[in-house]
C-alpha cells in the first residue's frame, strides 16, 4: 500500500468527532492568540502614543504602521486561512476539482 493510502485510510479511520474537537481547539488557540497579539499592540502602541505626544514628536506612527502590518497578517492567518477555514475549504475543493479532471495528478 502506497504511503499517500496509507495516510487516507488513517485520516479515514479516524472518530469524526474526535477530529471535529482537535480541529476546534486549534481553531480556538489560534484566535485567543491572535487576541493577545491584538490587546499587547493597542497597549504598547497607546503607551508609544502618549510618550510620543508627551515629546511633541509624530514619531509613534511607525511602530503603530509596522506591527500593525504583521498584526493584519496574523488576522488573516487566523480569520481568513485558518485550518477549516472556509477559504481554505473552497482552495482545496478547487483543487480537488483540478486533480479530478486530471488522469494523472503527478
Amino acid at each position: 500500500m502506497k504511503t499517500s493510502n496509507r495516510l487516507y485510510a488513517q485520516t479515514q479511520s479516524r472518530d469524526p468527532d474526535a477530529e471535529l474537537d482537535r480541529l476546534a481547539r486549534r481553531r480556538a488557540r489560534a484566535k485567543l492568540g491572535w487576541l493577545l497579539h491584538a490587546t499587547v499592540f493597542l497597549a504598547v502602541n497607546a503607551f508609544l502614543v502618549v510618550l510620543s505626544l508627551s515629546t511633541g514628536r509624530h514619531w509613534a506612527v511607525y511602530p503603530l504602521l509596522g506591527w500593525g502590518l504583521g498584526l493584519a497578517i496574523h488576522a488573516a492567518a487566523v480569520w481568513l486561512l485558518a485550518p477549516g477555514g472556509a477559504m481554505l475549504q473552497r482552495l482545496v475543493d478547487q483543487e480537488r476539482a483540478r486533480l479530478g479532471a486530471q488522469r494523472d495528478p503527478w
